[in-house]
């Protein structure tokens, strides 16, 4: 066992991890909540709740309310940076992760009476908006009638960009003059931008809508008109140095500093991220920020943050408020253990994903007869929640933390029925909850 490791060797009286889990065992307070405590193998400590406190308390929550249950955690308002995809590329499976966490997350904290502000971080504003809106002027010179049907696939639209700009030097020019037009503020190419991002919009609301996910976008360019007082604001302090021609905050224990304005005098991820911190601490007002990436950017995040600290935005006591949290995950990876992608080399697109779910469960409902039983609303209603809660369900049931293969047939699996168990269980009880003769019996 895990504890066993930290003491052992330290001249304790215990031999082995066995005898520690005994001594746990013998040590555990008396709990109406516990029915019994036992040690098994080299260690492990198994505890079995009480059915009577079990009962008890869903007795309670039924009569009272489901409220009751709720922790209150010492903060009023949080944010919860979650999803974040790029405009212009399309939701792949790589976005479920933080998608599903981060609203999990949300939820729980909802749940617990915590006001939740629900951010969507997306990815609308750098260099590659020159060869986007160049390429939208080549193929549509009348680019405020182009809309999703006219443009067609955004992925591919994306692809064609990329290729222009790499192989075309004219080209290439064109959409770096473009990017300098774009961040001074000319109309003609603000309203491009703003065109490609409603586009991109468009498609990801989609999704979170069949995912039951809200978020309230602020994507990168919001912050943008504030890095340059936030920035100015650091070096008054002191914590802003120049390094190699960039200007930098060195952090104390990191080999590399974090670099918030580059040598060509564009910002960066780290300009944005403290822009966006100073402002979820000073406008929104937040007691506790919560960032859901992947693992990759665990250092990034724990440098903004130490840099946050030494400016006084936060404190230096780890439960003190406000706080910032980052909560990393495991990539979606392929049978061959490297970044999930299909056979021709495209990430699978998440809608592809949900598409899918709907439809073996559709298909399982049909073979067991609800086609007969049920009208085609109802099944089509059913094969939703059950499909996108499969999804749901196996995503969350991997460790956050580690990577995990991804498999059309083990995550739509239909033989492993607890995700719809799940959603019966929750229908089954808000009917009792509902049963107003059930409520009063439980009260006598």
């Amino acid at each position: 066992m895990g504890l066993w490791s930290k003491i052992k060797g330290k001249g304790t009286q215990f031999r082995g991890p066995p005898a520690v889990g005994e001594a746990i065992k013998n040590n555990l307070p008396t709990s109406e909540m516990i029915e019994s405590c036992s040690v098994a193998g080299p260690g492990f400590v198994n505890v079995v709740l009480s059915k009577n406190w079990m009962a008890k308390s869903i007795q309670k929550m039924l009569i009272e309310g489901i409220d009751t249950w709720a922790p209150m955690p010492p903060v009023k308002r949080a944010v919860v940076d979650f999803s974040s995809p790029n405009i212009a590329k399309e939701m792949h499976v790589g976005h479920l992760r933080s998608t599903i966490i981060g609203d999990t997350l949300a939820r729980m904290l909802e749940f617990s009476k915590v006001e939740v502000l629900r951010r969507n971080h997306v990815g609308d504003w750098g260099t590659q908006f020159g060869m986007l809106i160049e390429f939208l002027f080549e193929k549509f010179p009348n680019f405020e009638d182009a809309n999703e049907t006219a443009i067609g696939d955004l992925q591919a639209f994306y692809k064609a960009s990329k290729q222009r700009f790499d192989a075309d030097p004219a080209f290439k020019e064109k959409a770096q003059q473009a990017v300098v037009r774009l961040q001074g503020g000319e109309d003609k190419y603000r309203r491009a931008w703003a065109q490609i991002c409603e586009i991109s919009r468009n498609e990801f609301h989609k999704v979170y809508q069949r995912l039951g996910v809200h978020l309230e976008e602020k994507g990168e360019s919001f912050y943008n008109p504030y890095i340059p007082e936030v920035i100015e604001a650091l070096t008054k302090q002191g914590l802003v140095e120049e390094s190699q021609g960039a200007r930098v905050i060195f952090i104390e224990g990191v080999n590399i500093p974090l670099i918030v304005v580059k040598s060509d005098g564009g910002f960066n991820y780290a300009s944005t991220d403290l822009a966006a911190l100073w402002y979820r601490l000073n406008e929104e007002k937040a007691d506790w920020i919560i960032y859901v990436t992947d693992v990759g950017q665990q250092q990034h995040f724990d440098m903004v943050f130490k840099a946050a600290k030494r400016a006084g935005w936060l404190p230096h006591g780890d439960g003190s408020y406000p706080k910032t949290s980052h909560v990393g995950f495991g990539l979606v990876l392929g049978e061959d253990g490297k970044r999930f992608r299909t056979r021709n080399t495209e990430v699978v697109r998440l809608v592809d994903l949900l598409d899918e779910a709907k439809s073996r469960s559709k298909a399982a409902l049909i073979e067991r007869g609800k086609g007969e039983e049920w009208t085609e609303e109802e099944i089509e209603s059913t094969a939703e929640a059950v499909g996108y809660g499969a999804v749901k369900y196996a995503d969350l049931k991997n460790n956050r933390l580690t990577n995990y293969t991804f498999n059309f047939d083990q995550m739509l699996n239909d033989k492993v029925p607890k995700q719809l168990l799940f959603i019966c269980c929750m229908l089954m009880l808000e009917s009792v909850q509902s049963s107003g003769d059930l409520v009063k019996t439980l009260r006598n």
